[in-house]
């Protein structure tokens, strides 16, 4: 249990740290298109992660309550690390949002082995 009680606490801190300047960086995100054309997109995927930032401490504090919940946070890591890898191949992004989003990856493994470690309620 303290295995996962540290993962999903490290995970929702070092999230909240990650994601939360992005809410005051959206300039500089649209850059190049000087304005983005759908910042309901971009502020809806912001928020939406900053809650899951929410659920990663909630579990952190009562891994075995929450046990279900980490097969949620497996899944919720998965898309933004298995997806950039093929737009890079194709050439749509660039190779250092590669190496952050196998930030994802890695998180996702260590919640797949908290839910393994972590025993039923």
């Amino acid at each position: 249990m303290r295995f996962a009680r540290w993962v999903f606490t490290a995970a929702g801190l070092y999230g909240l740290v990650v994601l939360t300047p992005f809410l005051f960086v959206e300039a500089q995100v649209a850059a190049p298109a000087r304005q983005l054309a759908h910042p309901e997109y971009f502020y809806g995927f912001l928020l939406v992660a900053l809650a899951f930032q929410l659920l990663f401490l909630m579990i952190g504090r009562d891994p075995v309550r929450y046990r279900p919940l980490m097969i949620v946070s497996v899944i919720e890591k998965l898309p933004f690390g298995l997806v950039v890898p093929a737009l890079w191949l194709q050439g749509r992004v660039v190779a250092p949002v590669v190496v952050f989003s196998s930030i994802d990856l890695v998180w996702g493994l260590l919640f797949a082995v908290a839910y393994a470690r972590t025993p039923r309620a």
